[in-house]
């Protein structure tokens, strides 16, 4: 006590310096906020990993069933797989396409294995990427926000037509491969699914006396199918669908072995169609009710969110037409609404405090002094998140609006002793260093219980710890900095504005400020 109260008086000679290092503090604190990655949450180790296999288009189902088989032969000989699961042309909420193949890859409990989730993942998504002739990876399932398919960047273009939207989408994605740090980057605009287009020749086929709606029928009949009739075979009802087999129907050329009857006797289809190969969109997507195409992407380690959306945001500015507008979806938008909506609880905290505060001491002066110790609280918790490499998620947030109730109580502690002495007749000055003296037991004692109590979660071992340490991380780390800050700087910052308010103690009136001034005066 003695030491500190020595301390104290020095600082109270040097208050010029004090006051520069607790506004180099804060700087700091503002440039660790810059540099921190952002996500929206971390990464968990669930035990499971989830994989997509893309097949080029126009593959049949054996050509992604035989990839598959490869990409099982890599995941088999896990030693910490409990069991695996692949499916091709499974659809989720929708019909599924023979050219996606899907894995799901069960992993041991955690306590069974040495390898966490995202080791296994990290070590398995280069060797899947490296399999010729198909797409595929290795993802960690997203821990909030999205489903298994799901990426981490979601990023959405919008435009009135699909040939501008195309356009558009080409740039960004050119332009975006070249940030260098987003993986599997792909877009469910494609542009590239192999496609006949029929044109029939109206003049002849009306000369030949064929009609248009026998051409549409016959090529309905023959390559898409079509009801023509059921049959019962007990309990049960059966369609009876007239189609050409699969082998005879798989090149353009059956165009030529189609006849239809005409007003002469038989019409070749070829002589009143003219069938040129093209390639069209693989589905017309709409986001909000309007055409849009989404870029989604995975993020390589160390990279935040944060910066990949304000790298893609700085290339629709510059690079884009106007009329292309871009959304978020997925994670990507769970990131920023969750982000200006913390940081807006953040806020509102802070002015609940203060508003409290200037109640409790019927003044705006020393809540100002006593909030003083939450940017020194912040500085302390981002520091803590940069030394120990987290980010800044939805769970250190909300640990950064947990420290603005934890930490001042601290400085509540010393500024409502020292309005009390100087009650009692005490200089400013002296009134500061006694009630910072006194109180520093409690002081200690309240914050080291809370910085033990929290201890287990910043050190997150166990299910989901992945989640809770950035938390734990954040209420220790400025819990700890705050404290011994708070013990220099408060009673520094007391002593500069307490000249601004009245020596009257909280809660009492002057009769009885009077009354407790008597003993001390007649002492």
């Amino acid at each position: 006590g003695q030491t500190y109260e020595s301390i104290l008086r020095f600082s109270m000679r040097t208050k010029p310096l004090v006051i520069l290092g607790g506004l180099v503090l804060v700087a700091v604190a503002g440039w660790i906020f810059v540099q921190l990655p952002e996500e929206l949450v971390p990464t968990e180790d669930r035990g499971t990993a989830f994989g997509i296999v893309l097949a080029p288009e126009g593959s049949t189902l054996e050509y992604t069933d035989r990839y598959m088989r490869m990409i099982e032969g890599q995941l088999l000989p896990l030693p910490e797989r409990r069991g695996l699961f692949t499916a091709t042309g499974l659809g989720f909420g929708g019909p599924g396409r023979v050219t996606n193949g899907f894995v799901f890859l069960n992993l041991k409990d955690r306590a069974d294995r040495e390898r966490s989730q995202q080791e296994i993942v990290g070590q398995m998504f280069p060797r899947l990427l490296g399999i010729p002739g198909v797409l595929a990876f290795l993802v960690n399932p997203p821990s909030l926000g999205g489903n298994f398919s799901s990426s981490q960047v979601e990023y959405v273009l919008q435009a009135d037509s699909y040939e501008e939207l195309g356009q558009a989408t080409a740039i960004m994605m050119a332009k975006a491969g070249e940030l260098g740090y987003l993986i599997n980057l792909d877009t469910d605009l494609r542009l590239n699914k192999p496609e006949l287009e029929i044109q029939i020749d109206r003049e002849r086929a009306s000369g030949l006396g064929v009609s248009v709606t026998d051409i549409g029928t016959t090529l309905e009949s023959y390559l898409g199918g079509r009801v023509v009739g059921n049959f019962k075979r007990g309990t049960k009802q059966y369609d009876v669908i007239a189609q050409m087999r699969p082998a005879g129907r798989s090149t353009p050329d059956i165009i030529d072995q189609i006849f239809l009857r005409g007003a002469g006797g038989l019409v070749q289809l070829a002589n009143v169609v003219t069938v040129t190969e093209t390639v069209a969109p693989k589905e017309l997507n709409h986001f909000n009710r309007i055409r849009s195409a989404t870029i989604t992407a995975n993020l390589a380690p160390g990279v935040g969110i944060a910066q990949a959306l304000d790298d893609l945001d700085a290339i629709w500015k510059s690079d884009l037409p106007s009329a292309v507008k871009r959304d978020l979806g997925g994670q990507s938008r769970e990131y920023r609404d969750s982000k200006g909506t913390l940081y807006f609880m953040f806020i509102l905290a802070l002015i609940f405090i203060f508003l409290v505060l200037s109640a409790q001491f019927e003044s705006f002066v020393d809540p100002m002094t006593i909030l003083l110790s939450v940017p020194l609280a912040v500085f302390g918790a981002l520091l803590s998140l940069w030394i120990f490499d987290q980010t800044l998620n939805i769970f250190s947030r909300i640990g950064l609006i947990m420290l603005i109730g934890l930490v001042t109580k601290n400085a509540i502690l010393i500024v409502e002793f020292a309005n009390q002495l100087r009650a009692r007749g005490k200089e400013i000055t002296e009134a500061v260093v006694e009630a910072a003296s006194i109180r520093l037991r409690p002081i200690l004692m309240t914050s080291f219980s809370t910085v033990f109590g929290i201890l287990p979660i910043a050190i997150g071992f166990g299910a989901g710890a992945e989640s809770r340490r950035p938390l734990g991380i954040v209420v220790v780390g400025g819990v700890l900095f705050s404290t011994f800050l708070t013990l220099m700087l408060v009673p520094v910052v007391y002593s500069l504005l307490a000249r601004f308010t009245k020596a009257k103690r909280a809660g009492t009136d002057e009769s009885e400020l009077a009354e407790d001034a008597l003993p001390a005066e007649s002492a």
